[in-house]
């Protein structure tokens, strides 16, 4: 079982994964790691088949770089696997399936702390941001435990249940999917006793059922495991709220501008914010944008169901700073908005809103990648955010990847004299977006996380430029 410190046994933790230990003695395991570059003392390396590498290739290099334990599958081990293992002391935890493994033994690392308070968040947009929110909050008044970054998934949140301690009152994870059926799972391994969906979009639309309501549909089975004492908070104005908030057994709330109990308002500090008034408090939202202001009305609202007071929102608002890649603000000569973790048709549409509101001595610039996994809906996403991006008030446009000529046809449609470029190479991106970007231009950054534009936010800042305080 988990030891007082918390963390577990390797032992532990081969019999709740339904596995066994054939190799090595028990050693204490602290936290998850499926990078072999992560594995160290302390750690589990989880070693996962992927479409690129097997982390079975790299078993050995764990327990070379001191890993506690790692888990493996039986037909590995009975294969190579021994064989690789010759001369180790390290324990080996051997399973049919890891990652099935993995998961079923956070499940029952998770019951070993029944009074822990879980907040769950989902959504199509906004999940992390919400998330850092929430926890900020939450951790004003509980001691509160959150996952890393976006560690989200079928691997990332089982991974981030074991950083759970004894000492913790409150934990809250983030709960991102990208294929039907796996929001019951990470429901089942977490039961979240308070749920939040941030609003339904168009992200993952094309492995998800193809419709915004079968993305519904799945981001719901959030509340799959609520027996009647839990609660489920969703947008007040999302299209999909009362198909959200019907047959759940457990509290519905809403949240918004006018749900939000206690909120009076939000002056909009452009590029440095907000400033939001709260049961008479007023505090610095350091998170730009309309879609922040939304997500942190999102956090002050399930909180404050848990007993956060003015004064827990207002030090957890204060606490938080702008994530690399979402809507964060770089300024030196000019400004950079880096917006290029993530892109769905919502939240370019909100970027492009944003940008559009923002002070500027100079130019507005707008480089748009592609948005992935869109399936059917690619076309027609990518030509509303052209449609939109050739209405805004930017000077030029940029598009980058296949996806992006769709947008980048429907703008010079919209609009032929903007100019507007279309790139397929990175190369012939950064040396348009770079030759173009004066003293005093705004440039916004804005694609899926494939398309790995924080090499031209890089570019960028390394021209000049600095983080908004």
């Amino acid at each position: 079982m988990g030891d007082r410190r918390g963390g577990c046994g390797a032992g532990w933790f081969a019999g709740a994964a339904g596995g066994e230990l054939a190799n090595g003695a028990d050693a204490a395991i602290e936290r998850v790691e499926t990078d072999s570059r992560g594995a160290g003392p302390g750690s589990l390396f989880v070693a996962l088949a992927g479409e690129r590498s097997d982390g079975h290739d790299y078993a050995r290099k764990a327990a070379d770089s001191g890993a506690s334990a790692v888990l493996v599958s039986a037909s590995w081990w009975s294969g190579p696997g021994r064989r690789a293992f010759a001369g180790s002391s390290c324990p080996v935890i051997v399973a049919p399936d890891p990652l099935g493994a993995l998961q079923k033994a956070a499940a029952a690392y998770r019951s070993l702390f029944p009074s822990l308070l879980r907040f769950g968040v989902t959504g199509s947009a906004g999940k992390t941001s919400a998330k850092e929110l929430l926890a900020a909050i939450v951790g004003s008044f509980k001691n509160t435990v959150k996952n890393p970054g976006n560690l989200n998934s079928d691997i990332g949140l089982p991974a981030s249940v074991f950083l759970v301690r004894p000492e913790h009152e409150a934990a809250v994870f983030e709960m991102g999917i990208n294929r039907p059926g796996e929001m019951d799972l990470l429901a089942s391994v977490y039961e979240p006793d308070c749920a939040i969906v941030t609003n339904v979009g168009t992200a993952h639309v094309g492995v998800l059922g193809g419709t915004r309501a079968a993305i519904a549909a799945e981001k719901k089975r959030v509340a799959s495991r609520f027996d009647g004492r839990q609660c489920l908070v969703v947008w007040e104005d999302d299209d999909f709220r009362d198909a959200l908030l019907s047959g759940v057994r457990g509290r519905c709330e809403t949240y918004g501008p006018r749900s939000t109990d206690g909120f009076e308002g939000a002056r909009d500090l452009g590029l440095e914010g907000w400033a939001v008034r709260y049961r008479g408090i007023e505090s610095r939202l350091r998170l730009p944008g309309a879609h922040n202001l939304l997500n942190a009305l999102a956090a002050i609202r399930a909180a404050s169901l848990y007993g956060a007071t003015e004064s827990d929102v207002a030090e957890g608002l204060e606490s938080v700073s702008p994530l690399s890649g979402r809507t964060s603000v770089i300024r030196g000569d000019f400004t950079v908005v880096d917006d290029c973790y993530n892109a769905n048709a919502e939240s370019v549409l909100a970027a492009i809103a944003f940008c559009d509101s923002a002070p500027t001595d100079g130019r507005r610039l707008y480089v748009l990648g592609s948005m992935k996994e869109l399936g059917e809906e690619s076309a027609a996403s990518h030509r509303r955010i052209g449609l939109a991006a050739a209405s805004s008030r930017a000077d030029a446009l940029a598009f980058y990847g296949e996806e992006a000529r769709d947008a980048y046809d429907a703008a010079r449609r919209e609009r032929p004299d903007l100019e507007a470029r279309h790139f397929d190479d990175y190369d012939g991106l950064e040396r348009f977006v770079s030759g173009y970007a004066a003293g005093g231009d705004l440039v916004l950054v804005k694609a899926s996380r494939s398309m790995a534009l924080e090499r031209l936010v890089e570019r960028l800042t390394g021209i000049g430029g600095h983080h908004v305080p």
